[in-house]
Parts: C-alpha cells; sequence; structure tokens
C-alpha cells in the first residue's frame, strides 16, 4: 500500500473516488465538481485544499480529502477530514487506518493541534472505524 498526495496526472482517479463517495451516501445530485475544479482546488498557486491517495498494486482505491482550518479554542491550526472513502472492494485491508494516520503526521509537522470531521448518523460502518 502507497498512501500519497494525489498528483495531477491522477486526479480522474481522485474524480472517480469523490463520485463513488457521493453514491454512497445517496447524493450523487449535489456532486458538482469536475476534474478541472478539483485541479484548480488543489493544484492553484493557493491550493483550497489537498487530497492523500491509497494506491494498492498500481491502482487508486481510497482517498482523504482536507484542509486547513484554525480553533480560537486552543489557538491552534488545525486540520479538517472532509471525505475519507476507499472503495467497499478494498475496505477491511487497513486502507483507511493508513490513510488517517498519514494525515495525523500531516498534522502534527504542520503544528497542528486537532484533527476534526463529521460522520454521517446513518454510517455505522463509518461510526465504527472512526471509534476505533
Amino acid at each position: 500500500m502507497n498512501i500519497h498526495e494525489v498528483q495531477e496526472s491522477e486526479l480522474g482517479s481522485l474524480f472517480d473516488l469523490i463520485k463513488a463517495k457521493a453514491e454512497f451516501d445517496g447524493c450523487s445530485e449535489s456532486l458538482k465538481a469536475s476534474v478541472e475544479s478539483l485541479r484548480e482546488a488543489l493544484f492553484s498557486s493557493k491550493p483550497l485544499a489537498h487530497a492523500l491517495v491509497a494506491e494498492v498494486e498500481g491502482k487508486i482505491v481510497g482517498m482523504a480529502t482536507y484542509y486547513s482550518i484554525f480553533s480560537s479554542f486552543i489557538a491552534m491550526p488545525g486540520l479538517w477530514l472532509d471525505d475519507l472513502f476507499v472503495y467497499e472492494q478494498s475496505r477491511n485491508l487497513g486502507i483507511g487506518e493508513a490513510l488517517m494516520k498519514h494525515l495525523c503526521a500531516i498534522a502534527q509537522s504542520g503544528g497542528c493541534g486537532r484533527i476534526d470531521w463529521h460522520v454521517s448518523k446513518f454510517n455505522e460502518g463509518g461510526k465504527k472505524f472512526y471509534r476505533r
């Protein structure tokens, strides 16, 4: 397994994961992103967000998208985990945990005080994962 920041040449695979996440969440109609809008958001001179991808046997099978936040309560920066998703056929292989550990390392090296996220109350598998 290889966890790394998404490369511009991998944006099509990232977009496919985002589409699959929208389908999983039951809100495909809300998806307005495109490969081009992702390129602008992630690779402009002032990126709005970042994305990690998980690659197994040469195929991208998971992602974590995130961006910087600030907590006034602790007066420190943090990271907001926007989406974490692994294709169903690649779940239970430690990919989600590896993505989270990589994100934690990024937060720690950036002097962040915390990582925040939400999980849908309907996503029982996701709630179990995050509790672990």
